[in-house]
């Protein structure tokens, strides 16, 4: 089991590192390419909504063909796709190959979710999936860490090139044991969609797996790739402090990987749950006092280790919404909450020209509160599962 966590722990933080990274040099990429602001934060939706889009098609190949297959195809086209992205000339042709790298990149992760939950027993896969998020929320530190320093140094193009050769070097390291898994290969049957999608949505738990993920994301995510430009209006225009500021999100959820046993035995999964509905909540109401970047940096860090109290339980019930569709089920699960990534920024940008952005975070804040406490009422394992 060690060593398919750690290959499938490679493979998600090389594709993570693309999901933050475009945040911090949205106003570099807003100059060099003459956009509004507004416009280039669209960026973040060009690779998040198709993401969410394609898990239907792609989690269902994942079922019937060989799920380590589909994430090599994945890497190599996200890879190239986000190299172009470097190339790119104008706004146009940069998110018509950031639409095309995020439908790329929705083939890893929520497969490689799919992978360890077929070879992890339920009682052990709530570490098992805490580490692939280590993996994950290290490759979204990194990422926009990595993205502020490059663009202060080299410019916006110098981050694609970063992050596609990092995925395809990934690759070729992780492909020998890829193949060494020797993973059964379904057929091709489009006849087992539907079945896949009522096994799933039979279960009564989905309605709300799915709900949540896409409320959160809509109402934490989207704030996210306004930061760099909250941080302008205040005078800091360093991308490297933007990237710095939002990496925190990804310390706090790392440090929530190290200590989730031992919150589960303290405290219990149903106020786990609510506790981060709480805690998120509370972050919201401190980035919308527009405070200095010192102080959004451990709120951000806060913020991601409220965000997995609460994410990180969800995720261990869609892996058991329907066991001989788990694949179906994780990329179900990523479709909507990508597809709240999606919409969040256009929800954040339409107060931003109207109402403000304060009274949307304010708003996010109360949602979230009721999310955990809907999620910890309604979600519970059955005491058969083991």
């Amino acid at each position: 089991m060690g060593s398919i966590l750690n290959l499938m722990a490679l493979v998600v933080f090389a594709t993570s590192l693309f999901t933050r990274s475009i945040d911090p040099v949205i106003p570099q990429i807003s100059a060099g390419l003459n956009v509004a602001p507004a416009t280039a934060a669209l960026l973040s939706t060009a690779f998040t909504l198709p993401y969410a889009l394609i898990q239907p098609l792609l989690g269902a190949f994942a079922d019937m063909l060989s799920k380590t297959r589909l994430i090599v195809a994945c890497m190599i086209v996200l890879g190239g796709a986000t190299l172009l992205c470097g190339l790119a000339t104008n706004f146009e042709m940069l998110m018509t190959l950031r639409i095309i790298a995020g439908a790329a990149g929705g083939g890893v992760f929520p497969i490689a979710l799919a992978v360890v939950g077929d070879r992890v027993p339920v009682a052990q896969r709530q570490v098992a999936i805490g580490r692939i998020l280590a993996a994950a929320l290290t490759g979204n530190l990194l990422g926009a860490t990595a993205a502020g320093v490059i663009g202060d140094l080299i410019g916006w193009r110098g981050v694609f090139f970063a992050t596609g050769s990092i995925c395809l070097i990934v690759l070729v390291i992780a492909m020998p044991a890829l193949r060494g898994m020797n993973e059964k290969a379904g057929r091709f049957d489009l006849s087992t969609m539907m079945p896949n999608y009522r096994a799933i949505f039979s279960n009564p738990l989905a309605k709300y797996c799915f709900g949540a993920v896409f409320v959160e994301a809509v109402f934490m995510f989207g704030v996210f790739p306004y930061m760099a430009l909250m941080l302008n209006t205040e005078g800091e225009t360093r991308a490297s402090i933007a990237g710095l500021v939002i990496a925190g999100f990804a310390i706090g959820g790392i440090t929530y990987t190290f200590v989730v046993s031992r919150m589960l035995a303290l405290i219990g999964e149903r106020r786990l749950m609510i506790a981060g509905g709480f805690v998120m909540a509370f972050c919201l109401c401190v980035i919308a006092l527009r405070a200095p970047w010192p102080i959004e940096f451990l709120n951000f860090m806060l913020l991601g280790f409220g965000f997995y109290m609460l994410h990180g339980c969800i995720q261990v019930y869609v892996t058991e919404l329907a066991p001989s569709a788990r694949g179906t089920a994780t990329a179900g699960h990523t479709a909507f909450f990508f597809l709240g990534q999606a919409i969040g920024p256009v929800v954040y940008g339409i107060g931003l020209g109207s109402v403000g952005i304060i009274p949307v975070l304010l708003f996010g804040a109360a949602v979230l509160v009721v999310v955990g406490f809907v999620c910890a009422l309604r979600l519970q394992r059955p005491a058969a599962a083991v």
